[in-house]
């Protein structure tokens, strides 16, 4: 039991002690934080001191005057002390968020600044490539020398120049309305230091009002350009139907001319057709008259002309083979006749004079 006792109570000794070291920790940093905000209210005090002594007393040397025993904070000091902390730290901010500010605005202008250069370097680099360098890909114009590429790139310099120019008008004109503008605004100071309460809270009124309208505009522009890309992403879409509406009509227009063609060529066909179907009509009633007028011959009559018809087709034979039977008379005369003339040294004559000399014809 003893044991058991000791046990518990060296647990419980334990426990405090953690709670204890907790405790302390906590303290220490509170009063860590309070060092630190002392130790910056007091840098920010001689300092301001400083620069008041200096001001006042230029070339005299300041001895800070260490206290000779320990003194202790009221709770009042203490919450002046972190009041004027608390300015300076909300002062500090301040600047801090205006500096950053300024940092940001000046990397988003460089940014701009990039972004139109670049911009302006691919639109030289697209203007390069379409009159100096696509025309030697496609090798349509061999001829180009040197000078025009020297040329161009004189133009473009010159151009450039009279940008610069005109840039640097317009700077100085800027520069001199900044001036007047800074002369201005120094004259309504000068003239605000004569003004009352209430024509400073009527400028505050008329200052939130201003801001106001500028935030309404603001949202009317924001509105204005977020209508203009839907617009524009409407113009794009309605471009590309124009585009493909284009290619259809083309495509119909074409079809058309051939339809056009042929139905020219059908109507010609179907004239021809026509006249031809009028000719077959006429020579049909020409036919189905002569077949109305036509009689049928008598058996006797046709039975005798078919009979005159076999004999003189057997006449025509009988005098066919007479010819032949001649002709070859003739060939058999012409060579003995060629033979006589060659042996009698004489020429030898055609072989229809032959024949007739001879008597051949004579049948």
């Amino acid at each position: 039991m003893a044991a058991k006792t000791e046990n518990s109570k060296t647990d419980m000794d334990q426990n405090q002690l953690v709670e204890l070291v907790k405790d302390l920790k906590r303290s220490n940093a509170a009063l860590q934080a309070e060092i630190d905000m002392c130790e910056r209210y007091v840098e920010t005090f001689f300092e301001t001191a400083l620069e008041m002594e200096m001001a006042t007393s230029p070339g005299r040397k300041t001895k800070v005057r260490t206290p000779e025993r320990q003194q202790f904070l009221t709770l009042e000091q203490k919450c002046n002390v972190a009041q004027s902390v608390l300015k300076q730290m909300t002062k500090d901010l301040k600047r801090a968020k205006d500096h950053s500010e300024r940092e940001l605005d000046n990397y988003k202008a460089n940014l701009e600044e990039a972004d139109i250069h670049l911009v302006e370097v691919k639109k030289e680099c697209c203007q390069f490539d379409r009159d100096i360098c696509k025309p030697l890909r496609d090798k349509k114009c061999l001829t180009m020398t040197a000078e025009k590429v020297i040329r161009y790139i004189e133009d473009k310099i010159r151009a450039k120049e009279n940008l610069i120019e005109k840039l640097h008008r317009k700077n100085t004109a800027l520069l001199e309305h900044k001036k007047k503008l800074q002369v201005k605004l120094q004259q309504q100071e000068e003239m605000c230091e004569g003004l009352t309460v209430l024509d400073l809270e009527q400028l505050k009124l008329e200052n939130l009002k201003t801001r106001k309208r500028l935030d309404e505009l603001n949202l009317e522009h924001s509105d204005l350009k977020l209508l203009a890309a839907n617009t524009f992403q409407a113009l794009n879409s309605n471009k590309k139907k124009l585009l493909t509406l284009k290619h259809e009509s083309d495509v119909l227009s074409s079809d058309i001319a051939l339809r056009m063609k042929l139905l020219v060529k059908i109507e010609d066909e179907t004239k021809q057709a026509e006249e031809e179907r009028n000719k077959a009509e006429a020579l049909n009633g020409k036919l189905r008259g002569q077949l109305a007028s036509y009689h049928v011959p008598h058996v006797l009559q046709y039975i005798k002309v078919k009979e005159s018809h076999s004999q003189l087709q057997k006449s025509v034979k009988e005098w066919e083979r007479k010819v032949e039977i001649a002709e070859m008379a003739l060939k058999t005369y012409t060579k003995s006749w060629d033979k006589l003339r060659i042996a009698a040294g004489a020429r030898p004559v055609p072989a229809r004079h032959a024949a007739i000399d001879s008597g051949l014809y004579g049948f």
